[in-house]
């Protein structure tokens, strides 16, 4: 048996991966999230079923990043069940808040949180859950650089949630982003926002990238807010002096009020 040379491996493994990302995701079923631009980058709303990763670069983004995986399961769970599966320090650092999980538009009633000790035992757990056709969404949260989480790790994850159609969101904390089988990647930063009457705490505001997208536009990038009463994503509005930043570490999904 011969074996082909390293060079030719690689190569053969970058025309691999140009062609997922050229390969749209035809056929998905897709929930809008309220915004035009980002809806229509999408091709019509975040793909059902599918690996999405949402990052936080920094630990200072974290909140922000919490709070925005916390929105997307909201969107693609509806009135199914959501498993959240945390490494045993990301609890020790910062809690999940039930009503901050609300005002995001995710019931905590039909939340499932698990706390692994391990980046391994996580990611075998979810391996499990996303297979599990019963679950409507699942968020895996890692900190860091774990070494089990690897394209193969992702590509696991991937065809588990294709196979079961549990929309996966993949969410990462103070980490840089490295080659995946996500159908979308996300950078998320917490942006100003403008305080309500009576000076309360304003709209939780978001600085989005659109990073990396299988078969469609990448590199963009939105303010945006969550607005409470209509449960969807708006432009941001323009921030004026005094302006708060509704979601920062230590509070990761803020309760107003």
């Amino acid at each position: 048996m011969t074996h082909a040379p390293a060079s030719t491996l690689a190569s053969l493994r970058r025309r691999i991966a140009r062609l997922e990302r050229l390969r749209p995701a035809t056929g998905v079923a897709r929930v809008a999230t309220g915004h035009a631009g980002i809806d229509a980058a999408l091709g019509g709303g975040l793909a059902l079923g599918r690996l999405h990763e949402v990052f936080a670069v920094t630990a200072d983004d974290a909140g922000a990043a919490t709070g925005f995986a916390a929105i997307l399961a909201a969107f693609t769970a509806r009135d199914g069940p959501v498993i959240w599966l945390r490494e045993g320090r990301a609890q020790a650092r910062a809690r999940l808040h039930g009503p901050g999980l609300a005002e995001l538009g995710l019931d905590p009633g039909r939340l499932v949180l698990a706390v692994p000790a391990a980046p391994l035992d996580l990611l075998r757990a979810a391996a499990d859950v996303v297979r599990c056709d019963a679950i409507a969404a699942a968020v895996i949260e890692l900190w860091g650089e774990p070494r089990p989480l690897d394209l193969t790790a992702s590509r696991r994850l991937a065809m588990a949630a294709e196979s079961s159609g549990v929309t996966t969101l993949l969410l990462r904390i103070a980490a840089a982003p490295a080659p995946s089988a996500a159908q979308t990647r996300w950078r998320v930063a917490a942006a100003p926002s403008l305080p309500l009457a009576a000076n309360a705490p304003g709209h939780p505001a978001f600085d989005l990238e659109l990073m990396r997208q299988r078969g469609g536009p990448e590199g963009l990038r939105w303010q945006v807010e969550w607005n409470r009463e209509t449960r969807i994503l708006a432009d941001a509005a323009a921030p004026l002096l005094g302006a708060v930043v509704p979601l920062a570490e230590h509070r990761p999904v803020a309760a107003w009020g």
